[in-house]
């Protein structure tokens, strides 16, 4: 599918105007304007967001409720327990509040369902065990249990108490608990609706800090602990893929220095591993590609527990082994990923009726549980259609799904229509997973499929590309690239800088590289400029690439790569078309 280049329309005064006023290169000037910052007190505004901007704890729905129960709780010498996800959000959230109540000279503990045997969330088995073997304790779920309406009815039947904390999508019921604490709670204002599960961890951990200060401020340990936690919430936050605006910027921005400046042992171990412990900063990136699928991989193959140990112990030589676990696990992933993504591309090939389907619902018993979130998400890009891949168990006749939206379409919605045919399900618009009984897949999927080409007509705007400026790759150096960094963190709704730029040559063909040559490289020449461009999950445009006779146009965001101390600017490539072609321009 072809997808629009929309260029952002410019004025060259106002650029000029803006370059003066902020003494920074016309691209910046550019790139500003286009996300509508056109005056020197816009953008510096934008870019100076301030920890002082958090909305106070006390205003996060449920929170005082949630956090004077908690801190009553360690007053009478109760033990806590947080129950947690599994996957990066999960586990910062669970570590963050760990570390919390253990300052606070808590008895406190920590629950990670098993991915591969307990699923997601709250289940009645591990409620019963909490119980047993100790009533009197208080359970606090982070990252999960805002549909546990069953559950939390098991709880309550036993005495056993509980605090949910969540920030997923909500079902028409909500769980009986002592408190709820959730952005979106009905009835409810809280002005910044997108945090994850670990930005809602934090605030608690800042309300629970400020009860055991003088009621307003903590005390001057609880603050460092603050201010070294925001890392973990950083984590959370860019590995879960939430909008890199309002509190979330916040976090991420300030978080990022101190998972430098104030590592524990697990994460300086993590930063080792992933090769980035010898960086001055870090980015939003190194985040999403070098520590969350370290702590991710542990999740996806059931050993979630270890990467909550690793970010709480402060035990060196443990956490030193804990993360070259971790690291193993990752690259055993990535193997696990590749082949089940070729085995769904063949499974495809060999039902051309699903060509026609507005969706894919894909299922195996040789496929990794843990893995299938990541597959879905490419199947979706590769076959540009929504994708749910099922890991069936031959032994329980069970299958354990993850889907992944593709172009808006709202797939915990289409999920929900067709639930007559789920055990259960749960996630939001983006990404759910599901549970489903083998002789129900079939008509799953067409009930789905068709949900899908009911509901989801996808247009223009669902597949276009916000370029911030057309360039010539002469206005690209170290400097103007270097600027561009003050914008960041990037991620999810403020991405880098997308630039395009006409007719291009290829300086030698185009090249597969990575494990099983998933990615793309390639090296492009604009008069007497040549910059490397990279392609993460883009090898099959290898041989496309190489077939065109002529210049390209390619659309880009512009990083530096650093190696061995030295950095040099490198283009990371989004899209590209014969520069024959015709353009296709939709302006702003």
């Amino acid at each position: 599918m072809a997808r629009h280049w929309r260029f952002a329309p410019h004025d060259r005064a106002m650029i000029a105007e803006l370059s003066k006023g902020l003494q920074c290169s016309p691209l910046l000037a550019e790139v500003l304007i286009a996300r509508g910052l056109t005056t020197p007190e816009d953008a510096r505004s934008f870019v100076t967001a301030n920890m002082n901007d958090l909305i106070p704890p006390e205003e996060l729905p449920g929170l005082p409720a949630a956090a004077d129960h908690i801190v009553q709780a360690v007053r009478d010498g109760r033990r806590v327990t947080i129950y947690g996800d599994y996957d990066v959000d999960g586990v910062t959230s669970t570590s963050i509040l760990w570390h919390c109540l253990k300052l606070a000279n808590a008895q406190v503990d920590y629950y990670i369902p098993c991915r591969l045997e307990e699923g997601y969330g709250l289940n009645l088995d591990a409620i019963r065990q909490l119980h047993a073997e100790d009533p009197r304790r208080l359970v606090v779920t982070v990252d999960c249990g805002i549909c546990s309406v069953a559950e939390a009815q098991l709880a309550r039947e036993l005495g056993l108490e509980l605090i949910i904390t969540d920030h997923h999508t909500m079902g028409e019921t909500l769980p009986d608990a002592v408190a709820l604490v959730h952005p979106r709670l009905p009835g409810t204002d809280y002005p910044f609706v997108d945090l994850c599960g670990a930005g809602v961890a934090f605030k608690l951990a800042w309300g629970i800090c400020q009860r055991l200060g003088d009621g307003s401020k903590a005390s001057p340990k609880m603050r460092e602990f603050l201010k070294s936690a925001v890392g973990l919430a950083a984590m959370g936050t860019v590995a879960d893929v939430v909008p890199l605006v309002g509190e979330n910027r916040i976090l991420v921005r300030y978080g990022l220095s101190t998972l430098l400046d104030k590592s524990t042992p697990g994460l300086s171990m993590l930063l080792r591993v992933a090769g980035l412990d010898k960086n001055e900063e870090l980015s939003a990136e190194d985040i999403g590609f070098g520590l969350a699928p370290r702590i991710n991989a542990a999740g996806r193959l059931g050993q979630a527990r270890l990467a909550v140990e690793l970010l709480t112990t402060d035990n060196r030589a443990r956490a030193a082994q804990l993360a070259d676990y971790v690291d193993q696990l990752n690259k055993n992933r990535q193997s696990v990923e590749r082949k089940i993504f070729k085995q769904a591309k063949e499974m495809v090939e060999e039902h051309p009726e699903w060509e026609s389907h507005a969706a894919l619902v894909l299922a195996s018993e040789d496929w990794h549980p843990g893995v299938i979130g990541i597959v879905a998400n490419r199947v979706a890009e590769h076959f540009e259609k929504p994708a749910i891949m099922i890991a069936l168990s031959s032994e329980t006749g069970v299958g354990q799904g993850s889907g992944r939206s593709y172009a808006n379409y709202d797939l915990h919605s289409g999920i929900a229509a067709c639930a007559e045919y789920l055990i259960g399900f749960g996630g939001h618009r983006a990404a759910a997973g599901l549970r489903i009984a083998a002789d129900q897949i079939d008509f799953f999927r067409e009930a789905f499929a068709g949900d899908a080409g009911e509901n989801h007509n996808v247009t223009q705007e669902d597949t276009e590309i916000a370029v911030d400026a057309e360039i010539g790759l002469e206005e690209l150096n170290h400097k103007s690239v270097k600027e561009l960094e003050w914008l960041g963190p990037f991620g999810s709704q403020h991405r880098r800088p997308v630039f395009c730029a006409a007719h291009v040559q290829l300086v030698d063909p185009a090249t597969r590289m990575g494990g099983g040559d998933r990615h793309l490289s390639l090296r492009v020449r604009q008069g007497q400029k040549v910059y490397r461009c990279i392609a993460f999950g883009k090898g099959d445009w290898a041989d496309e690439i190489n077939e065109v006779d002529g210049p390209l146009s390619i659309c880009f965001t512009a990083g530096l790569n650093h190696y061995r101390g030295y950095e040099s600017v490198e283009l990371t490539l989004i899209d590209w078309k014969p520069a024959t072609a015709p353009a296709v321009r939709v302006m702003s």
